[in-house]
């Protein structure tokens, strides 16, 4: 596969203390991180931020997801945390607002790009919200957005904004709230209306609109979004594939459907199995309800085998810039063996996999020297970089624009 434009060429100048060049000095140029974002769920930062009542986890809990987060982002560079209404603000007027922002400032020292999910959906919506009047619904869900985007600016400037609106107005497991709006305006009304409200609360940040409805109805309705100027900035398309892997053939085809809109595509929640199948008469995943879920091990190498399969093939395509796994560790969403840990946070095939794939394959190291001016031509996959020369180092990023940069290499930290 070719994915050559994954990478850039970059020249270096290498400045001494004098501000003479740096000339004929060895050279460590080291990857950091990816420009691409590999992403996983970040909800266990939430629950080792504390627990709702604002007590702290227990020491062994605390450990225990302290372990995984720290293998989870050893390899991943990019996060999603939730913000279900129904869960982020069970009561009017109390958000878990601080137990968000600890999670999303962990992240943002430790260098992971974060993501908020989701802004209006009709699942796990509020139940408070069924007291209002459609108009109030409407206001409120707006007030929501604005409030919690103006609020996380900065920390987290990513947002599903809208999800699964394909089959919002038809919804019928329940009542709820959003629904009821979306029955009463339609479908790219109510899109209209909350993009425009993640857009004034945060004008930088990225708003994607998000569905599993893979058919040619999303295609429709990002067509009818666009065409009323509804500012989307990436098409999110979920891949929970519990009833089996879609295969090469199925991914290559999402990607020629859904790129001819021109707009960067995410692959925002990623789930594939390594045990046994959900059957394939259940049409509604969540409706496959078991207590448990184990895996195998012919499942963990099936998993493996396709988890390095389908990110090479999002890897290689240009309009993707992000695939995120849903699942960190395996008994989380229906108790699924959809993680790279296992239970007990041991590594599973399908983390050595990706793991290899992002930090060997995909990965930049090079021992070189600078010419006589003090310069050095290199190419490499595009992301943050550490270049070290006589002791000290210094950082810069890799992307397209980086033709040429002067690096004071001296007056860095070592």
């Amino acid at each position: 596969m070719n994915f050559n434009h994954r990478k850039a060429a970059a020249e270096l100048r290498l400045v001494s203390a004098d501000g003479s060049p740096a000339a004929n000095r060895d050279v460590h140029i080291n990857q950091t991180s990816h420009e691409f974002l590999f992403g996983v769920g970040g909800f266990d930062a939430v629950e080792l931020a504390g627990n709702p009542d604002g007590s702290p986890p227990e020491p062994e809990r605390a450990a225990f997801l302290r372990d995984r987060l720290d293998k989870l982002f050893a390899i991943h560079n990019y996060a999603t945390l939730p913000f279900y209404l129904g869960h982020y603000e069970p009561e009017e007027g109390k958000p878990d607002e601080k137990r968000l922002l600890a999670a999303a400032r962990r992240f943002a020292g430790s260098g992971v790009v974060t993501k908020g999910h989701p802004l209006c959906w009709h699942t796990v919506c509020a139940p408070w919200l069924m007291n209002y009047s459609n108009a109030e619904i409407l206001a409120k869900i707006i007030a929501r957005i604005e409030r919690d985007v103006s609020a996380f600016a900065g920390l987290i400037d990513r947002w599903d904004v809208i999800n699964e609106a394909v089959i919002m107005p038809v919804f019928d497991k329940y009542d709820n709230a959003v629904t009821r709006v979306c029955k009463e305006i339609g479908q790219v009304r109510l899109i209209k209306e909350v993009f425009a409200a993640a857009r004034r609360a945060n004008p930088g940040a990225v708003l994607l609109l998000n569905d599993f409805d893979t058919s040619k109805k999303y295609e429709d309705l990002i067509a009818q979004c666009l065409d009323a100027g509804i500012p989307i900035d990436v098409i999110g398309i979920q891949s929970h594939q519990h009833q089996g892997y879609w295969g090469a053939e199925k991914v290559s085809n999402v990607l020629e459907r859904f790129s001819r809109f021109g707009l960067p595509l995410h692959f925002t929640e990623n789930t594939l199995i390594s045990g046994n199948l959900m059957p394939v008469h259940i049409v509604d995943l969540n409706d496959w309800q078991v207590e448990q879920w184990p895996g195998t091990p012919e499942g963990e190498e099936r998993q493996a085998r396709e988890i390095r399969e389908m990110y090479e093939i999002l890897f290689a395509h240009p309009s993707v810039q992000a695939i995120t796994s849903w699942s960190g560790g395996d008994d989380s969403w229906l108790h699924a063996p959809a993680g790279f840990l296992r239970t007990d946070n041991s590594v599973k095939p399908a983390y050595t996999a990706l793991k290899d794939l992002i930090q060997k394959e995909w990965h930049t190291e090079i021992h070189t020297h600078t010419d006589a001016a003090g310069i050095v031509h290199f190419e490499g996959f595009k992301g943050t970089y550490d270049v070290t020369c006589m002791g000290k180092t210094s950082i810069f990023t890799l992307d397209d624009s980086c033709k040429s940069l002067k690096l004071d290499i001296v007056n860095q930290s070592a």
